[in-house]
């Protein structure tokens, strides 16, 4: 489904970002690429069977012998007979009873045109239930075929319905994660038992930055498809919460040992701002001089792993050999995905401060 996102906060704290994020972006804020979701099914239904009718066609209202429709019974004179009254006049119609009767003064009416009635306002639960609006443009079929054969189990137009509103995340994770993670929460009450449904508002709501919101349904769709992919976020957003001891124990989990070198840097790079936030920075140190950070491979999870590194660095004080990582960092970071550039002309003036001083 959708890649892992990342954090970092001001204090160089590295989240679990997604596959192909390093740092802070450069000219952005902290966060990386948004994951999107995917999917919708089709179904046919059957054509509702009509009545059967014996004469094979609908039977006409019964008819006087003359073939005319029986009028209503008049008098003798032709006029249509009244209803006997015994003081011969009609009561006025504040006294008569019956529906619509005796309206207070002032009320509306739909003859008269009167005022209608106010429109109440959604509740909270109504207007997470509606969602964003939905962009025309977007039809769901943006998704990727393997998330929609997920909602395949759905009504169709529920399926078209939710399908819509996770596509409609995916593309606004980046921008507005907070309208992304509403478009999820939408998917959600429509199909709150669908895994997919589930991973994504766990992804929107961390992008968001609602880390316990995100922990809650990463660890609803693990429990449903038992995918481990989530370790890494999951891991953060305990960190977020102030629990880093918790991120460590998840980061030691068995089946960090099969992720592949992209998932296991994003899992090392929040190990080690958990030890971080230990106050351990040796040991977070050596968490991230025994990952891949000297490998030839300019793939983005190479340059997640270096920017962490040298921003370690920096944290422990050991300016000269951070200025070397950021360089090194920037020299394999062809698309722009961290500041590295940025920080390392920044600590170069102060190491030239220090120098003078």
């Amino acid at each position: 489904m959708a890649e892992q996102r990342g954090r970092r906060d001001d204090g160089g704290r590295s989240g679990a970002p997604r596959q192909g994020q390093g740092g802070p972006r450069k000219g952005s804020t902290s966060r990386g690429d948004g994951g999107k979701p995917r999917s919708a099914s089709t179904g046919s239904g059957r054509d509702r069977k009509p009545f059967e009718r014996k004469d094979g066609d609908r039977k006409p209202f019964d008819r006087s012998k003359d073939g005319e429709r029986k009028p209503f019974d008049r008098s003798k004179d032709g006029e249509r007979k009244s209803y006997d009254r015994k003081d011969g006049d009609r009561r006025p119609a504040s006294e008569r009873g019956g529906r619509g009767r005796g309206k207070p003064e002032g009320a509306g009416s739909r003859r008269t045109g009167g005022p209608a009635p106010e429109r109440r306002e959604r509740t909270v639960e109504q207007s997470v239930y509606d969602g964003p609006p939905l962009p025309d443009e977007i039809t769901g079929t943006e998704l990727d075929n393997s998330i929609r054969a997920q909602l395949r189990s759905l009504p169709e137009k529920l399926s078209l319905r939710v399908a819509r509103h996770l596509a409609a995340a995916g593309q606004l994770v980046d921008e507005d994660p907070e309208t992304a993670y509403q478009h999820t929460l939408a998917a959600k009450a429509r199909a709150s038992r669908i895994a997919v449904v589930r991973e994504a508002a766990g992804e929107a709501a961390y992008a968001a930055g609602h880390y316990a919101e995100a922990l809650a349904e990463l660890r609803a769709a693990k429990r449903m498809n038992g995918a481990t992919a989530y370790l890494p976020i999951m891991a953060d957003c305990h960190r977020a919460l102030g629990n880093p001891t918790r991120a460590l124990e998840l980061a030691k989990s068995p089946s960090v040992a099969n992720f592949s070198f992209a998932a296991k840097a994003e899992m090392t790079i929040v190990e080690a701002g958990a030890r971080r936030d230990l106050g351990q920075m040796d040991a977070a140190l050596r968490t991230l001089e025994v990952a891949h950070i000297n490998s030839k491979s300019r793939e983005a999870w190479v340059v997640r792993l270096r920017y962490a590194y040298a921003d370690t660095l920096e944290a422990a004080g050991r300016l000269n050999d951070a200025l070397a990582w950021f360089h090194k960092t920037n020299a394999i970071d062809a698309e722009e995905l961290t500041d590295a550039a940025e920080r390392a002309e920044a600590l170069e003036k102060v190491i030239d401060r220090s120098k003078d001083a």
